[in-house]
């Protein structure tokens, strides 16, 4: 059965030490390390997660779906056109062709795990359509509560996996590396920095550790989506890629909560529409597909609009008096800030919501490094290109989860693994980052590196940052910064604008640069003191 010993127990254990070795670790709690898991299973899996399984994951915040060409009609073909159309020229088109063609295999999975998907009258699934989807292709629960309920069913899949033992209230802060090969992870109790940090030797690592959204002021991602795997896995000398793609959400309920309540897109795939406070359509002369244009133009007009005096969006007369029925999740936020979404507009704005970019891997989720890999937000498979499709974030997180784990059953025998003896040395530090410098790290990312970007604003956001980076004693506020200085520098050097990548100063793409970035820790440092490296046309 699963470990249950509590806490106290574990951190009792001899400093930086761990009895026997763990075969493979997960890192992250979300869709994607929970789906790996059990595609491991019956090998044994440790999970190494910082807050309860369900909790402090995207995944169950969700409220789309998963998108795959399951309908009549549909094609798996169709799905990776609109995806690479979608990435603005940098999709790689075959994992697009990979991604989309597994995609019905993996929801066939999630169904097996308990995920109760909505079904027509006939029994068949029941299918929406998002952005720049040319097809009802959005495989949902209950409207809006995709996202909670197909985390419900995996966590209780993994509880009842005897190979799987799960570590709540640990947060990974280092990879322990051996030359080119990651042997371990360095996991601490969760709020207390003082406490004996443990060392977890293992055959294999995946990260799973979530996207970078908390790095801005405004976002709808988790207080756990801080980068922290990023930054882990750049100090190791891992590849990056594609790291000044952030997609930014058009549609977060603006009421000023942290994190932001999420509109979901579903809404306009039902006729909402986006409007201005005199009740013009935002997107009216902007995009021919009007509010189901990609996501970057719509933020960016949706931005615009909200700069000039608000922007709103309104579901009365498309969804009107079903909208508790139909969207939940939206509704009860809604309500919740004194909103009544069935005969009031609700107020929108940007946010941080997913990030492009991350760990380079192949199409198995290998990294550069031996012994790593790397799947869902954490990972740069290149499906996603500078723009990712609606819904395809889960899709990603199942297909590549699942690939994963086929790659190391069939590279590794199932043996146990020596115990690794070496000490790695943690920073120490006080229980928790600064609040101030945080929040100052936050602000300069939403003002500098967000919607709307430029190249004096990028420069000053990587001083302040690498200053940050530079002071911090804390594992969480180091790795914060470490990986915001990385999208900084990355988006300073693309000079360009390409899907949600908006430079006001580049502001056309430019033919030459329509291929992937890539980036390492020490290219990005040593190119602070060398202007001349950043990303240009050749």
């Amino acid at each position: 059965m699963n470990d249950t010993r509590d806490l106290t127990e574990l951190s009792d254990l001899a400093p930086m030490s761990w009895a026997g070795a763990d075969d493979v670790i997960i890192v992250g709690g979300g869709l994607a390390g929970l789906f790996c898991a059990l595609k491991l299973a019956p090998r044994p899996v440790t999970i190494v997660a910082a807050a309860p399984l369900g909790s402090g994951a995207s995944s169950a915040w969700a409220q789309g779906g998963v998108a795959a060409a399951v309908g009549l009609g549909d094609s798996a073909e169709s799905h990776a056109a609109d995806t690479i159309a979608a990435g603005a020229g940098i999709v790689d088109p075959e994992i697009a062709g990979l991604m989309t063609r597994e995609g019905p295999a993996r929801i066939a999975d999630l169904l097996s795990y308990g995920v109760p998907f909505d079904r027509d009258a006939d029994g068949r699934l029941s299918l929406s359509r998002e952005a720049a989807h040319s097809e009802r292709r959005i495989v949902r629960v209950n409207g809006d509560l995709a996202g909670r309920e197909i985390m419900t069913a995996l966590v209780a899949a993994v509880r009842r996996t005897p190979s799987i033992r799960v570590l709540e209230g640990f947060v990974a802060d280092e990879l322990i590396t051996e030359g080119r090969f990651v042997t371990g992870v360095v996991a601490r109790q969760l709020g207390d920095l003082r406490a004996t940090p443990l060392r977890l030797a293992s055959r294999a690592v995946v990260l799973a550790s979530g996207g970078v959204g908390h790095l801005y002021a405004v976002t709808t991602n988790p207080v756990e989506a801080r980068g922290g795997g990023l930054a882990m896995a750049a100090r190791a000398g891992a590849v990056l890629a594609d790291l000044e793609f952030v997609q930014f959400h058009p549609t977060a309920i603006a009421i000023g909560q942290d994190p932001a309540p999420l509109a979901t897109e579903a809404l306009r795939g039902e006729g909402a529409i986006l409007v201005d406070r005199a009740g013009r359509r935002i997107m009216e002369g902007v995009h021919p597909d009007l509010d189901l244009a990609p996501r970057d133009i719509v933020a960016r007009a949706v931005y615009e609009a909200a700069r000039s005096g608000g922007a709103f969006l309104d579901a009365r007369d498309s969804v009107g008096a079903h909208f508790a029925a139909r969207f939940p999740t939206v509704f009860a936020a809604c309500r919740a800030a004194g909103i009544d979404p069935e005969h009031e507009v609700i107020p929108v704005a940007p946010a941080a919501h997913y990030h492009m970019g991350g760990v380079l891997t192949d199409a198995n989720g290998r990294t550069s490094l031996d012994g790593l890999w790397a799947c869902g937000e954490t990972a740069s498979t290149g499906a996603h290109g500078a723009n990712r499709l609606a819904s395809n974030s889960l899709l990603e997180a199942v297909v590549f989860g699942a690939r994963i784990a086929e790659d190391i059953l069939g590279l590794m025998p199932a043996a146990p693994a020596p115990a690794q003896a070496s000490a790695l040395r943690v920073v120490a530090g006080s229980t928790k980052p600064d609040d101030a410098t945080v929040a100052q790290l936050r602000r300069t990312m939403t003002d500098s590196v967000g919607v709307v970007r430029d190249g004096a604003r990028l420069r000053g956001a990587i001083e302040t940052i690498n200053r940050i980076r530079r002071d911090a004693r804390q594992p969480d506020l180091r790795n914060m910064a470490t990986t915001a200085l990385l999208v900084a520098v990355a988006a300073e050097r693309r000079e360009e604008s390409r899907g949600a990548h908006f430079r006001s100063d580049f502001d056309q793409p430019v033919e030459a640069l329509a291929h992937r970035s890539t980036l390492t820790l020490d290219g990005a440092l040593a190119g602070l003191s060398e202007p001349d490296t950043r990303l240009v046309a050749s």
